[in-house]
């Protein structure tokens, strides 16, 4: 094998998500856990026999491409938001989307998996993962090998802790009453979200009176901080 080998990767199956852009999905798996989805397994992958067994673990690790940056290609160093966004580290010292090989990896909890009419579903809660994302591997997570509790996480030892207050006015509360029946989580997946902070890095923690919004479910949300650490959704649409 020469050091200049590639490999040709097949899709195993694609992901149904929340998530409508890029903007606001949880900058970690596990931290929004309203956000439910399901793989769709294709091809050759979309055969009962490859998930014999797996229904016996909680969760599980996801490869997956970042397809929705792919093609913007990628730099030697990158500014991490856990940083404030002003310092730069490497890119493989990071979890940055932009990579040589746009290949990504993210724990989620398998809820359930479902056949129907041959087609295998893997329902899963806790993603991180942009609508339509290709799955390129799945694998068991094992607790005793894969939760180090030892380890050392560098810049990112610890879980962030600024999250926001996140209210709704009476008008977004009536739009989401409309929707309970179609989509009951949304009321709380909007909270887990938006209570992350979304916005670029060197806004957090400051005030702001930009109007923002963001895609969940093929509906629009549009929200504005009314204080430092308060969040007011406004519209939904």
């Amino acid at each position: 094998m020469t050091h200049s080998a590639t490999f040709q990767l097949n899709t195993l199956g694609v992901v149904t998500s929340p998530y409508d852009e890029k903007f606001a999905i949880p900058r970690q798996p596990g931290l929004v856990s309203a956000a439910k989805g399901k793989i769709t397994l294709t091809g050759d992958a979309n055969n009962v026999e490859l998930v014999r067994g797996l229904e016996q673990f909680s969760h599980i690790w996801l490869l997956f491409i970042f397809h929705g940056t792919a093609e913007q290609g990628w730099k030697p160093l990158v500014r991490p938001p856990r940083l404030g966004g002003n310092k730069k580290l490497g890119v493989l010292a990071t979890r940055s989307t932009f990579r040589p090989n746009p290949i990504g990896m993210s724990v989620v909890k398998l809820d359930e998996i479902k056949v129907n009419n041959k087609q295998v579903e893997l329902h899963i809660s806790g993603l991180d993962l942009l609508d339509n994302t290709p799955i390129i591997d799945i694998k068991p997570y094992i607790p005793y090998s894969d939760a180090l509790t030892t380890a050392n996480a560098g810049f990112a030892d610890q879980a962030p802790d600024n999250k926001l207050d996140v209210h709704f006015t009476l008008a977004a509360q009536s739009t989401l009453q409309q929707l309970n029946d179609k989509i009951p989580e949304l009321k709380s997946l909007i909270t887990q979200v938006l209570a992350q902070d979304p916005r670029p890095a060197y806004k957090q923690a400051k005030g702001d009176n930009k109007i923002y919004g963001i895609r969940l479910y093929q509906r629009n949300i549009k929200w504005r901080l009314i204080s430092a650490s308060t969040i007011e959704v406004f519209e939904i649409s």
